[in-house]
């Protein structure tokens, strides 16, 4: 890494708190790269309704796919539907996990060197968390509300938000924990964890704006 790296902000989200649209736009106030995350909504969805559709054969597991627990099997077929939005996951996942880690942090090497950038997902705040000049964001909001966003930005009926909801926000979760044995959820991770929904997205972007000026002033500077 450089001596004087340049500014990042990792935003973590749940889903239906903005993150999709926030980040970008925020990477573009700041004048910063985007680098956009990899487990987005619709990898958890294939991999929920791939878990979903062959309950009971298990048709296309290995044998020890077959032994693990739920949690497992869902991580296993989350790395492969993220295989098919450009992530190249193993077959099986037995011992993998550091090829993994390695393929889904390679967009952060420019970062990691000194670059900036506003990061979504990727479990930035884990993985960035020793950085200078970085601000780690979580954004999150009551669930019914998160659904109301999520239904509004992308266009389909609450009800189906609602059920995108469970699936990706249990989904990102097991991901971080699997390849980093560590909690998205902790307050630790974070220098700032705000409710979107109660601020709504421009607000919202204001907010982090702001918090990301005064951050890295009051830090090394922007």
């Amino acid at each position: 890494m450089s001596e004087e790296p340049q500014p990042v902000v990792t935003i973590s989200a749940s889903y239906g708190a903005g993150g999709s649209v926030l980040a970008p736009r925020l990477a573009e106030a700041l004048g910063l790269p985007f680098v956009d995350r990899l487990l987005t909504a619709d990898v958890s969805e294939e991999a929920g309704r791939e878990m979903g559709g062959a309950p009971h054969s298990e048709e296309g597991l290995s044998e020890s796919e077959r032994a693990a627990s739920p949690g497992n099997r869902l991580f296993t077929y989350l790395a492969r539907a993220a295989g098919v939005y450009g992530l190249s996951a193993p077959p099986i996942l037995v011992e993998p996990e550091e090829e993994l880690r390695q393929q889904a942090e390679a967009g952060l090497s420019g970062v990691r060197e000194g670059g900036g950038a506003v990061v979504l997902g990727r479990a930035g705040a884990v993985v960035l968390a020793e950085r200078p000049r970085t601000l780690h964001v979580r954004l999150d909001g009551p669930a019914a509300a998160r659904a109301r966003l999520a239904a509004e930005i992308e266009g389909i009926p609450e009800e189906r938000a609602a059920q995108r909801l469970a699936q990706t926000d249990h989904s990102r979760e097991l991901w971080v924990r699997r390849l980093y044995r560590a909690d998205p959820l902790d307050p630790g991770w974070y220098h700032l964890w705000a409710d979107t929904t109660a601020f709504g997205l421009d607000g919202s972007l204001e907010l982090l704006l702001g918090a990301a000026r005064q951050y890295l002033r009051l830090g090394s500077g922007w």
